[in-house]
């Protein structure tokens, strides 16, 4: 059994098989693509609880997989599909879940044990992306550390401490590798907005691009870590790739850099682009209030070479190349 088990990580770390929950959503899909040309489409496949079209079964594997009512699916599709790495995603926003706390805490807790104690039985490597949305008005708003005081004041960010918190334990009581990533504000082109309290700054570029005046409901100088997509990915990947070894541990800060809406509207503006503003305070702001106003990733710096590649503006040039091409728009 030892030798059998050693042969498969040994595999795994060159070629793994990966198993992506909430596979359609921001990151997911973008993973989903770069793992895919890494590995081969065939050992990435991508789950969720959407209908899809031929044009995404045509990129790679998808199945159906709902991971709170379909534990023994899940279980399944590990062992028939001889998964290494399950990377879950699944998880209810920052904004939409104050607004459905009760099915937030069932897919962003329940879905976390499901997926944990298959990963544990499996001995497969689990990573779940956690957010800046962990941390409370008592974890410092500037520099952040890894470890601080968590007491978040959002529904989302309570689930993501107890993510944190039991993979943690999983890994020291049953040497399951676990691995989370805390990540700021992400921005990316493909998708569209989810939810998420950072996603005024999407619905800036579209604006934009549309000709159409925005109201953020995030006030003008609130700044928040944000990062490009680019950058999340490349590092989240790095981070799935870096031997366990090399790790001191299983959550770290990833930052690329920090920007309130002033900050975007200005370098929308450098960009040669027009955009009318106004701000009214919604739910998003008191969230964003709470949040710290960047973080530190020096561990992250560290333990495994984590280095973004984008500043604001150069975010704002590719969002501005990128999302036409995405939506339709001139």
């Amino acid at each position: 059994m030892l030798r059998t088990t050693t042969a498969r990580f040994a595999a795994a770390a060159q070629h793994p098989r990966v198993l992506i929950t909430g596979g359609l959503g921001q990151v997911g899909t973008d993973l989903a693509t770069v793992l895919r040309g890494k590995y081969g489409k065939d050992n990435v496949i991508v789950t969720d609880i959407r209908r899809v079209d031929e044009t995404v079964r045509a990129t790679g594997p998808y199945q159906y997989l709902d991971v709170v009512s379909g534990a023994q699916t899940l279980e399944k599709m590990v062992v028939d599909e001889n998964i290494d790495w399950v990377i879950h995603n699944s998880a209810i926003m920052s904004v939409l879940g104050e607004q459905i706390p009760h099915k937030a805490m069932d897919l962003n807790i329940d879905g976390v044990r499901n997926v944990f104690e298959v990963c544990r039985k499996h001995n497969c490597r689990v990573f779940c992306p956690s957010s800046m949305a962990a941390f409370g008005a008592d974890c410092g708003k500037v520099m952040t550390k890894d470890d601080t005081i968590l007491n978040p004041t959002t529904i989302y960010g309570i689930t993501k401490v107890f993510m944190e918190q039991l993979g943690s334990y999983y890994n020291r009581k049953f040497g399951m590798d676990f691995r989370c990533l805390r990540y700021p504000g992400i921005i990316s082109a493909p998708t569209l907005p989810g939810g998420g309290t950072t996603d005024y700054a999407i619905h800036m570029f579209h604006s934009a691009l549309n000709k159409e005046k925005y109201t953020s409901p995030v006030l003008a100088d609130e700044p928040l870590p944000m990062m490009y997509v680019d950058d999340c990915i490349n590092g989240t990947v790095q981070f799935l790739e870096t031997p366990r070894e090399k790790l001191t541990r299983s959550v770290y800060n990833v930052a690329g850099f920090s920007f309130s809406p002033k900050d975007l509207h200005e370098s929308i503006e450098r960009s040669g682009h027009k955009l009318e503003m106004a701000y009214e305070k919604g739910i998003a702001q008191d969230i964003a209030h709470s949040w710290p106003d960047s973080m530190d990733d020096s561990n992250a710096r560290k333990d495994w070479n984590w280095s973004p590649e984008y500043d604001l503006d150069g975010m704002t040039a590719k969002m501005f190349e990128l999302i036409p091409k995405y939506h339709k728009l001139k």
